[in-house]
């Protein structure tokens, strides 16, 4: 742990004071480079708050993308592996395997999984790797300078796509989640957004549970988080979350895919309900 995480984080409490409220320890001293209204502070936040609370610092490695969280090996306070673009879910696939006991994640965006990487996505979920995958879709390309991504939105207005997006000639959306959900592999397939304090406890509690799935052995978990990218998106942070709810929620509906656990306890509850 770095003594710069010490003096922020672990702020001794003065006579008759409580501590309510500190930054976690798994979190660098190092203050975030994001723009201004990303989200990409808050999901750090909740892995780091995850971590934590499980106790697994120590054991913890992490794996940065290719994207405006290249540099997440400066925020989290844990050992951290750069992976080539797309190869995040490859790279912790190889730690994992070597260092079976030590907990790994990987921390990507939608260009660099939904793109670039996406065959070490769905080979690793496929293959039900014991590993955690936080997924941020902002529905652009953030660090390259706002081209059209996998996630973009049909008619949305891009670098790339300045007319909107044309699903004759572009496709459509790549939903992620729906699509790993479909896979015999994966443990969890979660969904969430950091738009709200409701949204956001939803999303600690996905984060954490997905990090808890691979402590028990469970398989691969990811989870997805809808996100805004305020600079690229042209918009103030406070329109950005309006963009968000009004274009993206609908189109990436927030939810569980795929839960092992529930899918367990509802065949249990079916067989006591077939024995009765």
């Amino acid at each position: 742990m770095s003594d710069t995480t010490k003096t922020v984080a672990q702020v001794e409490a003065a006579p008759n004071e409580k501590i309510v409220f500190e930054r976690p320890r798994s979190l660098t001293g190092a203050n975030f480079s994001y723009c201004p209204g990303c989200t990409h502070g808050i999901v750090h936040r909740l892995v780091a708050e995850s971590i934590d609370e499980l106790g697994v610092q120590d054991k913890t490695i992490g794996v940065a993308p290719v994207g405006c969280s290249v540099t997440a090996y400066d925020f989290f306070d844990v050992d951290m592996a750069q992976a080539a673009h797309g190869r995040a879910p490859a790279v912790a696939t190889g730690i994992k395997r070597t260092h079976p006991d030590a907990v790994v994640f990987a921390y990507q965006g939608d260009g660099d999984l939904a793109s670039i990487g996406t065959a070490e996505t769905v080979h690793a979920a496929t293959r039900g790797e014991n590993i955690t995958v936080i997924f941020i879709n902002n529905a652009i390309y953030g660090m390259t300078g706002g081209q059209m991504a996998p996630t973009s939105l049909p008619g949305q207005i891009t670098q790339t796509s300045p007319y909107g997006r044309d699903t004759k000639t572009e496709g459509f959306p790549l939903r992620v989640s729906e699509m790993l959900a479909t896979l015999d592999g994966p443990a969890l397939v979660q969904r969430v957004s950091v738009d709200s304090p409701k949204n956001i406890r939803t999303a600690k509690a996905a984060i954490k549970k997905a990090f808890s799935n691979q402590i028990e052995g469970k398989g691969y978990s990811i989870i997805e988080v809808i996100s805004t990218c305020p600079t690229n998106w042209g918009l103030s942070p406070e329109a950005a979350l309006d963009w968000l709810r009004e274009n993206m929620l609908p189109y990436y509906p927030l939810g569980v895919f795929k839960d092992i656990d529930a899918e367990a306890q509802k065949d249990e509850a079916q067989k006591e309900a077939n024995h009765e």
